[in-house]
């Protein structure tokens, strides 16, 4: 057991990618683990994947919770606290995107969903946790994208924005809570190989394919080189990091959008 032995780390979006690993990665450490997701079959599983890891029983919590509810992100930071009795580390993983262009008939309607999904759930979830936070000195990371950085040309117009507002959030936060001893960083991953990346009807091979055009290094990423990069932002290695948006990309954000 690591340096986490005895936190608690809350991970939204917990039952498969980025996720997933992030809590298998924390599981390791030893912290105890509250896990949000849509999907309770999914969610059992990485539960019982941490605890494969040797976490007990009682040191993994699942939460299945739609974040675009805002009484189901109340009673997130509610069970967590009620069963672990403080919180730690706060993942803001969980978001989605939707293909939509500038000239799509339900532009709007899908703007909205993503903003709720990918921001405002995230500030509000924050808000909820942050009293806990200040009194652990604890972190936020914050998952965000090379689409924050950089514009992703074509379908993903909400997507973009939604992205470039967590950023801009993450630094507001971070200075905000500075001074209460909480840290509040990102991560910006490119092309990752998780579920969602196959989700629009794209075979694994065309987005591994296209991948390997757009990002230097040729290659799209995988869920197990973000994580530890997460649990690094959390952890007492990074203490004096603050307010950093973090390219996991392949290089993707140096090069011209594409």
């Amino acid at each position: 057991m690591g340096e986490f032995n005895g936190k608690v780390v809350l991970i939204t979006g917990a039952s498969s990618g980025i996720g997933a690993e992030t809590a298998l990665h924390f599981a390791a450490e030893g912290a105890g683990l509250a896990l949000v997701g849509r999907d309770e079959g999914r969610l059992e599983k990485s539960a019982k994947d941490c605890m494969v890891k040797g976490l007990a029983k009682d040191k993994v919590l699942t939460i299945k919770a739609d974040m675009c509810v805002e009484d189901d992100v109340k009673r997130i930071v509610e069970s967590t606290i009620t069963h672990f009795g403080r919180l730690d580390v706060l993942v803001n993983n969980a978001g989605g995107s939707i293909p939509c262009f500038l000239t799509s008939e339900d532009l709007m309607k899908n703007y909205d969903r993503i903003v709720k999904l990918n921001v405002r759930s995230v500030i509000q979830l924050t808000n909820l946790a942050t009293t806990h936070l200040i009194a652990s000195k604890g972190s936020v990371v914050n998952v965000s994208s090379v689409c924050g950085k950089r514009v992703m040309a074509g379908m993903l117009l909400p997507y973009n924005i939604s992205k470039a507002a967590v950023d801009q959030f993450t630094r507001c936060a971070a200075l905000e809570l500075a001074s209460k001893g909480v840290r509040v960083n990102a991560v910006n991953p490119g092309t990752i190989m998780t579920p969602i990346k196959l989700k629009y009807g794209k075979s694994e091979e065309e987005v591994r394919e296209r991948a390997s055009k757009t990002h230097p290094m040729g290659r799209a990423g995988e869920s197990n080189e973000v994580a530890p990069a997460i649990k690094f932002l959390a952890s007492n290695v990074a203490s004096f990091i603050t307010g950093e948006t973090l390219s996991i990309d392949g290089g993707r954000h140096v090069g011209c959008a594409r």
